[in-house]
């Protein structure tokens, strides 16, 4: 069924942005769904415009960030939960090359390594991560997060952690309250982001127990904000 899903977000996240600026701006809003564990039942997912920033937000049933993997005490076939915002975004925006994939937001939780820009340390702590996504039957959840083949070497942004993976590690203000999950990003840097489509969801990804390619695949999808994965929201631009 997710497959199928990802099919149509190919597709929508290739076309939306001809629409978007006619669009009404609106959030995503979902019924709670009591087969989901609460502090991933999402039930609304938006992002507004701020000022000089934009703010990613998504609240859940129960309690945001207080669920989080067990450790392994190694990162082969470790695991990884995310809270995801993806988007319409290029990834020539974020720093990659363009045109590579799907461009999302992960607030992410791993106990058992450390991706941070510079070698810092963030296995302790919720964080944001860009990554940019493709379709991969090898993976549960139909998703991977793209690798780097040996000896290539693309185009990738200033924070990024070093890792064979389109991922990227910016030091973003992250924050959880309660029901909600909130990050901020300076317009400056994703000024495309105006007039992009997104969508809410919260996933398990796990790294792949032979460390080969996929290395990072999406492999359990709690739930979509939309249902369908279609990108239906738009940003808000709030005064």
């Amino acid at each position: 069924m997710f497959r199928q899903l990802i099919t149509g977000t190919l597709v929508v996240a290739g076309t939306a942005i001809l629409c978007s600026n006619t669009a009404q701006a609106h959030s995503i809003k979902a019924s709670p769904n009591k087969a989901v564990q609460a502090s991933f039942d999402i039930v609304e997912t938006r992002i507004t415009t701020k000022g000089d920033r934009a703010v990613f937000t998504t609240r859940v049933r129960g309690e945001a960030g207080k669920d989080k993997p067990d450790a392994t005490g190694k990162f082969e076939g470790s695991s990884v939960y995310a809270y995801v915002w993806p988007t319409t975004l290029d990834s020539g925006e974020i720093g990659f090359e363009e045109k590579q994939g799907i461009v999302a937001l992960a607030v992410t939780f791993h106990p058992d390594f450390d991706d941070a820009a510079n070698g810092g340390k963030n296995r302790h702590v919720w964080h944001p991560h860009w990554v940019v996504l493709a379709k991969d039957q090898a993976c549960g959840g139909g998703l991977k997060i793209i690798d780097i083949p040996e000896g290539q070497k693309p185009k990738v942004p200033k924070t990024w952690p070093g890792v064979p993976l389109l991922i990227d590690s910016p030091e973003y203000p992250t924050t959880f309250s309660g029901d909600a999950v909130d990050v901020e990003i300076p317009l400056s840097l994703i000024n495309g982001i105006k007039g992009a489509s997104f969508d809410g969801v919260t996933a398990g990804l796990k790294v792949n127990g032979n460390l080969h390619a996929p290395l990072l695949c999406v492999s359990d999808v709690f739930k979509v904000a939309s249902g369908n994965l279609s990108l239906p929201g738009k940003v808000d631009h709030a005064e």
